[in-house]
């Protein structure tokens, strides 16, 4: 397969993927901003620090305020990381790939991007909230469900639908890690021991982990827990260790003469989660221990780009 095929199918998921991520940090952060409404600014302020946002909302807004954050991340095109942006780049990677990914799949991307661009103006104006406001978050999250079915029910699994997963698991570990990294720190000074569980709530159901939680545990929501399902649980699927499990698993089958360092370092990573426990990663730091995945995450997007993609500049 052509390098540059691989990385227009690569950087369609890892942005199809990013949407859907964005769409559930921007709900969490709306439904966790009404349980402590004394102090709203603080959970967007977070928002965009997850993102790695706030230097560039702050040179075009100044003052952090909950309506500009959600326009900024949602719908702002100067932005390129907002959920339109990220659906528009999606679009442009799928229609350079037409005649490599099936009908279906194009006509999914397609359509949620023009869909998109359509249903935007009330948040861009700053009029939508409430329920309207994650009825469109929910939206997002199908679409990206809908993309991926598509993709998994349509396409033949050759290369090119190992390098959309590629995309898929990689974004989608960087985003878990992030999320659990800032909320977990936000989180754990409680304000209101009152709130705990339904902030801790809302964090799960960010990651579509709540019924996965009250079902592997069958006991109230500690963070120690929350921390476990999310970075050590393999068979949780927005897990840590779920996500490096089969971007291992695809680099397997992608390997080729220049890829045995990515493959050595993707096998160190798994072996990390795999056999890792969460006495070791408390005594080592969660911030500490989730900054070193975030940094072995960005390395492995670098050498998977050198090894099999358009290098990035």
């Amino acid at each position: 397969m052509l390098s540059r095929t691989a990385d227009h199918l690569y950087w369609m998921s890892r942005y199809t993927e990013r949407a859907e991520n964005i769409a559930r940090l921007l709900e969490v952060t709306y439904r966790t901003s009404l349980l402590v409404p004394d102090q709203p600014l603080g959970y967007w302020g977070a928002a965009l620090g997850i993102t790695g946002l706030e230097e560039d909302y702050r040179a075009k807004f100044g003052d952090i305020h909950a309506s500009q954050v959600l326009r900024f991340m949602s719908t702002d095109l100067d932005n390129p990381s907002s959920i339109l942006s990220c659906l528009r780049a999606a679009r442009e990677n799928c229609h350079a790939v037409r005649g490599t990914v099936t009908s279906e799949v194009w006509e999914t991307i397609n359509t949620t991007w023009l869909e998109a661009r359509e249903a935007t103006g009330g948040l861009a104006q700053g009029s939508v909230q409430g329920s309207e406001l994650t009825q469109y978050f929910e939206w997002v999250k199908f679409r990206s469900h809908l993309s991926r079915g598509v993709t998994v029910g349509t396409m033949l699994q050759d290369d090119a639908f190992n390098f959309i997963r590629l995309g898929t698991f990689l974004e989608r570990a960087d985003n878990t890690a992030r999320l659990l990294d800032v909320k977990f720190d936000e989180l754990a000074p409680q304000h209101d021991p009152g709130s705990e569980y339904y902030e801790w709530g809302a964090l799960l159901r960010s990651v579509s982990a709540f019924e996965i939680y009250r079902k592997v545990y069958s006991d109230v929501i500690t963070p120690t827990r929350v921390a476990e399902l999310l970075i050590l649980r393999e068979d949780m699927p927005r897990s840590l260790h779920a996500c490096i499990k089969e971007v291992r698993q695809i680099l397997d089958l992608l390997a080729n003469a220049r890829s045995r360092e990515t493959l050595r370092r993707a096998g160190q990573m798994y072996s990390r989660l795999r056999y890792g426990r969460m006495e070791d990663i408390a005594a080592q730091g969660l911030h500490d221990y989730l900054t070193r995945f975030l940094q072995d995450t960005h390395d492995m997007g670098g050498l998977i780009a050198q090894d099999f993609l358009v290098p990035m500049a």
